[in-house]
């Protein structure tokens, strides 16, 4: 694991998660109630908000460069994006929790999480499950029709993700279709409607997903083999860099036809050149996360998956770059 967070075999004596970064803000700041609660959302884990958010703000800026039209109301769709991935990621995982209960009482990473180490009730976390749904449906609420319509229907992929280990080798497909669901929502809610530029973008995440959550799930293969849950890196094992190199080559590919689908013919060669550059310089970043791919060194594994918000981030700096020419 990364830095000195505990990798106990029982839950640490107080409450933190195994994976967690130590010293994080809920365990340090965080009033002794709340904790497990944010535990529960993985704010003591910020990472995956990031992976969440960054599609959103992908859609938002690329239809932005799309009809040439920023305007003020942009700057409460980015916010409500931010607002909203913390608030759906937190309950995303609270209902992962609920429905992997058994299950991470059983893998040494996820026994620590608070329902298999005892800090919260599975109703308890159905409550909390609610009240964080509810407060991003406000959110939702405040955007255009078709974006909230979008929204609803996100709920299905959220709901069927923890399923899919069940039943499939690819439960990373269907993370991916949850956590990039964002480029398209933000797209819709600045333009009105989706378009396939966004649609596009949306796939490129897709195949993002699949990178960066192999390599995550390269962590538990030991675990996962021993009480029969599925996932990529078991899939592909020692075969599982050539399958990395695949998905790096289909997020650059996908990300670069929606710039140049979304561009043409409005955007000027100076916006199309520089918001090129993002895909091309995320693809180099991915492939330096290959050179350090180790699957024998879980914390390394886990210290690659949370160079990834720097991976989403790199993109969405070139987008802006793009605006702003």
């Amino acid at each position: 694991m990364q830095g000195n967070a505990p990798v106990p075999d029982e839950p640490a004596p107080n409450g933190q998660v195994a994976d967690a970064v130590t010293g994080n803000w809920v365990d340090r700041y965080a009033p002794a109630f709340a904790r497990p609660y944010l535990r529960l959302s993985r704010a003591d884990r910020p990472i995956g908000t990031w992976l969440l958010l960054l599609p959103c703000w992908w859609g938002l800026v690329l239809a932005m460069l799309w009809d040439q039209s920023p305007r003020w109301e942009d700057a409460w769709i980015a916010l409500g994006c931010g607002l909203g991935a913390w608030l759906m990621r937190g309950a995303g995982c609270t209902w992962n929790d609920i429905t992997d209960k058994d299950f991470d009482a059983q893998v040494e990473r996820t026994r620590s999480r608070p329902i298999p180490s005892g800090q919260v009730t599975t109703k308890q976390a159905a409550v909390w499950m609610v009240l964080q749904s509810l407060a991003a449906l406000a959110i939702l609420l405040t955007f255009n029709r078709a974006a909230i319509a979008l929204g609803v229907l996100s709920l299905f992929p959220v709901a069927i993700y923890p399923f899919a280990k069940r039943f499939t080798w690819w439960p990373q497909v269907f993370l991916g279709l949850a956590f990039n669901w964002g480029a398209m929502l933000a797209w819709t809610a600045h333009a009105g409607a989706l378009h396939w530029p966004a649609v596009i973008l949306y796939a490129a995440g897709i195949a993002w997903t699949l990178f960066y959550d192999t390599i995550y799930a390269h962590q538990d293969t030991e675990d996962d083999a021993l009480i029969g849950v599925k996932s990529t890196a078991l899939l592909f094992g020692k075969d599982s860099v050539q399958w990395l190199k695949y998905f790096l080559v289909v997020t650059v590919a996908l990300m670069a036809l929606a710039i140049i689908s979304a561009l043409t013919p409005a955007a000027s060669i100076l916006a199309m050149a520089l918001a090129l550059v993002g895909p091309w310089a995320m693809g180099w970043h991915m492939a330096w996360q290959l050179r350090g791919f180790d699957p024998d060194d879980s914390g390394k594994m886990l210290q690659l998956f949370r160079a990834n918000r720097d991976t989403g981030l790199i993109p969405l700096i070139f987008f802006v770059a793009a605006l702003l020419a």
